[in-house]
């Protein structure tokens, strides 16, 4: 498989970004239980994000050690939707007292940002009050397009095929003017059994807060619903190749998209760009699958990569891979 330069010298690391333990509301499980369950699933990362408060931040920091990073955040929840707040300092709470309204979001917002932390839009089409994020995405810093199980007949599960489609209509109008929000999945862990499902992969170049939210920012990330599935794709143009959240510059020569998916029997892989699902391929029995497929910037400004079991049901998602039609930049 070919290897962007981005990718060089740096690893992957697994994550959920959206934890919450017994100090939120509905949540049944202690820091140290998920912490310990973390560690079993083989998760590198965790972020703390209990509703609108700190109180567990020194118990979570007290869990951390050299095999699994504890990320503190905050899931801010607000009357017009629900966002979180990841890499803030011990001890902070993020004002949650307002609604899409209230221009108070934007400071929020913003003074996480300038604290080097990161915002995201939760669950954008949850269907319970308060649930659905009624804010412009214009300002956060990434969109959790997944949240929790794809599809299910329980209260909140939110209806992630919606935000996926709404985030790819978002990313479709934001390519030209090289402003986008990277999607992240996350599994709003409440109840036993629940972490993990599903998390981010992330590429970074260590296992710090500062560079997986650095890694997150700019999309150098896909999501699974297991630590089982690997996955790689990487779209290269003559002698230059790009990774997820890169930009290929390509110069008007031909495209090629390479793709692996390792851990998975059933289902159906497909690369996605503005035009919709270009190209389509069954899972191998054998758990590893491998496709090519050749395009032109002409038709694909960015490419997508997507893994379902056979009822449709995400197990791997991937970030966009850009393309510029520009000439490449001097080696």
């Amino acid at each position: 498989m070919v290897v962007s330069e981005s990718e060089q010298g740096s690893r992957w690391y697994r994550g959920d970004c959206h934890v919450h333990s017994s100090y939120s509301n509905g949540g049944e499980m202690s820091p140290q239980q998920l912490a310990a369950e973390a560690r079993e699933l083989g998760l590198d990362f965790l972020a703390a994000t209990e509703h609108n408060t700190a109180d567990a931040h020194d118990e979570w920091k007290a869990l951390a050690d050299n095999d699994l990073l504890i990320i503190l955040g905050q899931e801010v929840t607000t009357l017009s939707g629900h966002w979180l707040a990841l890499g803030l300092t011990p001890g902070r709470v993020v004002e949650w007292r307002y609604d899409a309204n209230d221009d108070a979001y934007r400071e929020c917002v913003e003074s996480v940002r300038s604290a080097g932390g990161l915002s995201v839009a939760a669950h954008p089409f949850a269907p319970y009050p308060t649930g659905r994020f009624d804010y412009p995405y214009e300002g956060f810093d990434l969109v959790e397009v997944w949240n929790g199980p794809w599809a299910g007949d329980q209260s909140w599960n939110a209806d992630n095929e919606a935000a996926l489609r709404e985030w790819r209509q978002t990313l479709a109008s934001d390519v030209p003017g090289k402003s986008w929000g990277p999607a992240i999945g996350s599994s709003d862990v409440h109840l036993k059994g629940q972490l993990g499902v599903p998390h981010s992969v992330v590429r970074a170049d260590e296992l710090t807060a500062e560079a997986v939210l650095a890694a997150l920012r700019v999309g150098h990330s896909s999501m699974t619903s297991s630590a089982g599935i690997e996955l790689d794709f990487v779209v290269s143009a003559g002698n230059k190749a790009a990774g997820m959240g890169d930009r290929l510059r390509c110069a008007g020569q031909p495209i090629t998209v390479l793709a692996e998916i390792r851990g998975t029997q059933s289902g159906r892989v497909a690369l996605v760009t503005p035009r919709g699902e270009v190209h389509r391929a069954p899972l191998s029995s054998q758990g590893s699958t491998r496709i090519e497929w050749t395009t032109t910037a002409d038709d694909s400004t960015y490419i997508c990569l997507e893994v379902r079991d056979a009822q449709g049901f995400m197990l791997a998602l991937s970030n966009p891979v850009f393309i510029d039609r520009g000439s490449p930049r001097p080696s």
